[in-house]
């Protein structure tokens, strides 16, 4: 055997090893993405029926300023990790920059907490604020950890961390929530699992803290981060942009009703971007056929996330009546524009995870710039004639017409082949119309919320089972084949 056949075996026995690995993976987080969000769905229910709808709104606030300073704190260091090549040799610089990055963001967000919330029409959110802050020290501590972790595709003990996370943060909140604590109870709960997963990221992932800085690497990690801090800064402004103008224009109780609806949408979105996110970045960047790997993982991204976010979308008053009170109702009219913008950031999500994994961060930087853009515009436009409902669908139409096309765009730019993706994509498209259909007749034949629930939903999903079964075996198979 020569020399260039014994290395084209090793190669193709590399990607199938990698491939394994992915798929062992990608099945892990899935379990975990199950598990978790219906353990958060059942706790989201508790605190919906114990809180006030403006005491939502205030932790909204809050909660999303922490996110936006997380956002900036990484600098897009787990993401550098996670496809580099010496990866033990750049994990102190790593380390020592996301120590600094920690303590700083930490410091300045307790320090201004008061001013934040009032700029943002909620001066009541300040003290959840500057708890909150502490996950940021604690975030930066474990970013070598966490990263190594995903690099390794370790989603089982990434499953047991959540797990764990989860059991701490429920049993603290709920505790201090029925004492009274109120939102101040949900931000202390948060502070409490953050530092239980911190330590278990260090214990399971075998690493020790490491601390140094080697000028030689600093300036490529920066070059490479940079633009992803910045493009995840405004991923976080996409998904928070309307609470902000909402706080402002519309006030606390409007946003609560808008949060909880947000939240019901991200279900299916949160739980298949987890998976995505845990495989995409660690495998695009090692495989020798990535374009070819991003559409068979779209497809199924997409046959997954259209029926299911478009079953909120068409049982949205009965989900929200059955699960949360009728008290809730006016978030009603979001959810159902918002579960179609759910289906699609599931789509986005793989396309930014291959585009990284490619070292292309500046394209999706310059996508998310004209996003917030647009999406800021259209809610100032909007939410003063059309409330929290004309924010949902700014949403829906600045992601079909501008952000959908971009990223096609893009995506062709960076070798993948468009038409393989409208075509994969067709047949989870067609597939989920009956479905929806059905769900629909049931919701208006169907006066009783309950029996509207399981009736549509049960028969949306037999029709898109029976007309999708061929289908999935076949794109299943094709992907553990890697064909």
């Amino acid at each position: 055997m020569s020399l260039r056949e014994r290395a084209g075996r090793s190669t193709a026995g590399d990607d199938r090893s990698l491939r394994t690995r992915a798929v062992r993976g990608a099945a892990w987080s899935g379990v975990s993405s199950i598990v978790l969000r219906a353990g958060s769905l059942v706790v989201g229910i508790i605190l919906a029926r114990i809180l006030t709808p403006e005491q939502f709104g205030v932790f909204a606030i809050a909660l999303a300023v922490q996110s936006i300073v997380m956002t900036v704190a990484d600098l897009g260091l787990s993401s550098d990790l996670v496809r580099s090549e010496e990866p033990e040799r750049i994990a102190p610089t790593i380390a020592t920059l996301g120590l600094i990055t920690g303590v700083v963001t930490t410091t300045l967000t307790m320090v201004t907490s008061t001013g934040l919330a009032e700029l943002l029409g909620s001066v009541e959110a300040a003290p959840a604020l500057a708890i909150l802050s502490l996950t940021l020290f604690l975030a930066g501590v474990s970013i070598v950890p966490y990263a190594m972790m995903l690099r390794r595709f370790q989603q089982r003990e990434l499953f047991w961390i959540g797990v764990v996370d989860f059991v701490v943060y429920t049993a603290v909140t709920l505790t201090l929530v029925g004492l009274g604590f109120g939102v101040i109870g949900l931000a202390i709960g948060r502070v409490t699992a953050q530092l239980t997963a911190s330590t278990l990221q260090f214990v399971l992932a075998g690493v020790r803290p490491r601390f140094g800085l080697d000028r030689e690497r600093l300036r490529p990690i920066l070059a490479f981060g940079l633009p992803i801090a910045i493009a995840n800064l405004i991923a976080w402004a996409l998904l928070n942009v309307d609470n902000i103008v909402l706080a402002r224009m519309a006030g606390v109780t409007a946003l609560g009703f808008y949060t909880l609806a947000f939240n019901i949408s991200s279900w299916p979105m949160s739980a298949l971007s987890q998976v995505v996110r845990s495989i995409s970045l660690p495998y695009f960047s090692r495989t020798d056929d990535a374009g070819h790997a991003v559409s068979k993982l779209m497809a199924i991204g997409w046959a997954l996330a259209l029926p299911t976010c478009g079953l909120l979308a068409t049982l949205s008053a009965p989900v929200i009546s059955v699960l949360y009170g009728e008290r809730w109702l006016p978030a009603a009219p979001v959810l159902a524009a918002l579960g179609i913008y759910g289906a699609l950031r599931v789509v986005f999500d793989i396309a930014t995870g291959f585009l990284y994994a490619q070292g292309r961060s500046r394209p999706v930087l310059y996508i998310q710039i004209v996003w917030i853009v647009l999406l800021t515009a259209g809610m100032i436009m909007t939410i003063p004639g059309y409330g929290i409902e004309g924010a949902a669908w700014v949403h829906v139409a600045v992601s079909v017409i501008v952000i959908l096309p971009m990223h096609l765009i893009v995506l062709r730019a960076s070798g993948v082949r468009i038409r393989q993706v409208l075509r994969d994509a067709l047949a989870p498209t067609l597939g989920a119309i009956p479905a929806i259909a059905v769900a629909t007749g049931a919701r208006m034949l169907i006066d009783e919320p309950i029996a509207a629930l399981l009736v549509g939903g049960a028969a949306a999903v037999a029709v898109y089972g029976a007309s999708m079964w061929s289908w999935g075996r076949r794109e299943l198979r094709l992907v553990r084949s890697g064909a």
